[in-house]
């Protein structure tokens, strides 16, 4: 027993998110709803989740998966920023959506938030209006875990370096389906945690790189045969923020100009086979999607990210470094680990 009580103290110190941690033990409600979690992961993680804070901007249908998966895990609150107004589209791919949401003049963040209190009465569910751009760095110190989709790389940037700047250290992640394919980033700054073995548990300790590092590390000093996906989504990346377009607001008439766009940034790069590094065909098929999301797709990027969010905030397990891709073309799910100049 003390064996298990130091150990459970050693996670508590080395946990790479700082959540307030008081004497107080889990209700005898919150121990009855969370009966089958807790023979998974443990009364400590359990109390760490129902003490953690997130917040979620852009309300897609990967995020509201995202936003279930956490809701039922027992966060102690989620607060929800889309000041957008519900679409066809995101009724489509957003299960929290109904249709006869459609126009009706409320906010994403407003009809999600509705509906997720009825998932979990336990949970603290909230919107929030404004733009976190606009935001000073001290309306992030509340939260333990931030989550961007929908917006700019350059607004993904900018809210990654808020966060970095703040004296509690917190667990960022990006994502963005754009219908087939999936694109997660991870950045959680210096990160401790236990992996256990057979045999023994061990400390570890992971790197993370900014948003802004990662994707600034010359292509050809990453390591070999890096999915496909990276390099085209650079691309659309880099056209959007020129033309201040968020993810999907492009079309296949926009290819010629993403094409000489892809040309002039492979040369930079010193890259010369362009379509075997950032295919046509796949830049095709990313702007044939527009702001369209397929829903198995969003189950699966929400439900990795509602994972790696519940290991963050435990601080148990290894966690995701630093991007993941999933492509449904091939059913594959990729782990890319794009943090520092890899040789040969």
């Amino acid at each position: 027993m003390e064996h298990d009580d130091c150990k459970n103290n050693i996670v508590h110190r080395l946990s790479g998110l700082r959540i307030d941690m008081d004497e107080e033990e889990l209700t005898a409600q919150e121990t009855a709803l969370y009966d089958r979690q807790i023979r998974v992961w443990g009364v400590d993680a359990q109390k760490r989740l129902s003490r953690a804070h997130v917040l979620i901007s852009g309300l897609s249908g990967a995020t509201a998966e995202l936003c279930k998966n956490i809701v039922l895990a027992g966060v102690g609150s989620l607060t929800l920023v889309d000041p957008r107004p519900v679409t066809e589209d995101a009724c489509n791919a957003n299960f929290l959506i109904l249709p006869e949401n459609i126009n009706g003049g409320r906010s994403l963040a407003d009809v999600c938030c509705e509906s997720l209190k009825d998932f979990n009465p336990m949970v603290r569910v909230s919107a929030e209006k404004g733009d976190l751009m606009q935001s000073d760095g001290e309306f992030f110190n509340k939260f333990d875990v931030v989550v961007i989709s929908c917006c700019s790389s350059k607004a993904k940037k900018l809210i990654n370096e808020k966060c970095r700047k703040r004296s509690r250290r917190m667990a960022f992640y990006t994502v963005e389906c754009r219908d087939s394919c999936g694109e997660i980033f991870v950045d959680l700054q210096n990160y401790t945690y236990m992996q256990k073995s057979s045999d023994d548990t061990a400390e570890c300790q992971l790197d993370f790189p900014s948003l802004e590092e990662a994707i600034s590390i010359p292509w050809m000093d990453l390591p070999r045969k890096v999915s496909k996906l990276f390099f085209a989504m650079r691309v659309l990346d880099m056209f959007e923020s020129s033309k201040e377009r968020n993810p999907g607001e492009t079309s296949i008439s926009d290819l010629p100009e993403i094409l000489k766009l892809r040309e002039e940034m492979c040369n930079a790069q010193s890259v010369k086979d362009y379509d075997s590094l950032v295919p046509q065909s796949l830049l095709e098929r990313l702007l044939a999607a527009g702001t369209k999301e397929h829903p198995p797709v969003c189950a699966i990027l929400g439900g990795i990210l509602g994972q790696e969010v519940i290991k963050a905030i435990s601080g148990k397990g290894g966690p995701l470094k630093n991007f993941f891709y999933f492509d449904a073309a091939d059913g594959k799910g990729v782990i890319e680990d794009i943090s520092k100049p890899h040789a040969g």
